[in-house]
């Protein structure tokens, strides 16, 4: 009897558990099903856009990688950063040649979602582009 109520806990732990993907591409563990992410059009450059993504997470917090998705072009940029001690994924693609895509993933130390960092993170990256 012990043995399956332990192995239903193991269950349960490993569905609520798992491996997700972040928007740069990469993996983490995390609860998934959670909404965490928050995207943003711009009429911009890449590069534009990227930069101001970078100043953002590095007046926030710490800026950890950057790097270009394996499986993309180099019209896909991604970064990631500690802010507030969540781990914050940050992708940038150009979604044609005049409007860039930013998508702004957040997650805490245990797997779960911050979409309220996501959505704060994003709209100062709007403003430091409003104010360039």
């Amino acid at each position: 009897m012990k043995t399956k109520i332990f192995l239903a806990f193991l269950g349960v732990a490993i569905i609520t558990t798992s491996c997700i993907n972040t928007v740069s591409g990469t993996h983490t563990g995390a609860v998934p099903f959670q909404n965490d992410r928050v995207e943003g059009r711009y009429q911009r450059s890449v590069d534009q856009v990227y930069q101001a993504a970078v100043q953002v997470i590095q007046n926030d917090g710490v800026l950890m990688t950057e790097f270009i998705p394996h499986d993309t072009t180099n019209t896909v940029r991604a970064l990631q950063g500690k802010v507030n001690q969540r781990n914050v994924w940050v992708r940038v693609a150009a979604e044609n040649p005049q409007i860039t895509q930013v998508t702004v993933q957040a997650r805490t130390k245990g797997g779960n979602s911050d979409i309220e960092l996501a959505h704060q993170l994003e709209k100062e990256l709007a403003l430091k582009l409003a104010t360039q």
